[in-house]
């Protein structure tokens, strides 16, 4: 089956790693500005580095037949730096008619502080006056629950924000249903380790239907597979899921997302199984 995965972070993985994504099915990816494992020194280093997500690696996945599509953004284990959190802001609207962006993302929450909370609420002002979705970062582990609950709190303040224009991301079993209740799509990420494992994620389909739900590998630089999304097919499979319901979740629903840009444009090749 053909699929979709719209949150890898390509730029720290290994071209091998397309050829096996192109093997397996994958047909567009959706690749959200990152933490690079390190602190970057100054906003130039932003500058380079939305170059290579809008200029660069659009041509190292199409080498294998993939689509790439991109996010932009600081992100929030960078956030804590306000005055660098804003020159980068600032450089975001010279990358934004680039055809293979997407829109601001992933912002959101690391640690719950002041200063990532201010640097979001900039970032969704920046999304609302430029009619960009929105693609959001939840915390980790004891973080995640009450830091979801200050991103909801903080999106619906912004009267501008549309709901449906907005994924929360790496949503797990205690803060799936307040997101979807709250009009948003969300997205479940299928790591090793941490956040959820495909069997976590194929409960949660089956808790709560496949509208506005989608499943990625954010495959970053750390430990994470980007084969997850395939993973997630083969455990839906296994528990008998038609295949109409799993094409739902990890092709068709991407799309839907995604065409909420006004830039989006991609041709859907169709299902090989």
């Amino acid at each position: 089956m053909n699929y979709i995965d719209p949150h890898i972070h390509m730029v720290s993985r290994t071209t091998d790693d397309y050829k096996r994504m192109a093997l397996a099915g994958c047909e567009l990816v959706s690749e959200p500005a990152f933490w690079a494992g390190f602190d970057r020194s100054g906003p130039e280093g932003f500058r380079d580095y939305f170059r290579q997500l809008t200029r660069v690696e659009a041509t190292r996945a199409g080498l294998y037949g993939i689509a790439h599509k991109t996010w932009l953004c600081i992100n929030a284990k960078e956030a804590e730096d306000v005055g660098l959190a804003r020159e980068v802001i600032k450089l975001i609207p010279e990358f934004l008619d680039a055809p293979d962006v997407l829109g601001i993302g992933e912002i959101g929450l690391n640690k719950n502080t002041k200063n990532e909370a201010t640097v979001f609420v900039e970032h969704l002002d920046l999304a609302a006056r430029t009619d960009e979705l929105v693609l959001v970062h939840t915390p980790h582990l004891a973080d995640k629950y009450p830091g979801t609950r200050m991103i909801l709190d903080m999106i619906r303040g912004d009267r501008r924000i549309k709901a449906e224009r907005v994924c929360i991301d790496h949503v797990e079993e205690h803060t799936i249903r307040p997101a979807l209740e709250a009009g948003h799509w969300v997205g479940m990420t299928l790591y090793p380790i941490t956040k959820c494992t495909p069997a976590r994620a194929a409960d949660m389909v089956e808790a709560y239907g496949t509208e506005r739900i989608l499943v990625n590998s954010a495959g970053d630089w750390g430990h994470s597979d980007p084969l997850a999304v395939p993973e997630f097919i083969f455990e839906m499979r296994r528990r008998g899921h038609d295949e109409a319901t799993v094409r739902k979740i990890v092709y068709e629903n991407p799309l839907a997302f995604f065409a909420g840009c006004r830039r989006f444009s991609y041709t859907p090749r169709g299902q090989v199984v």
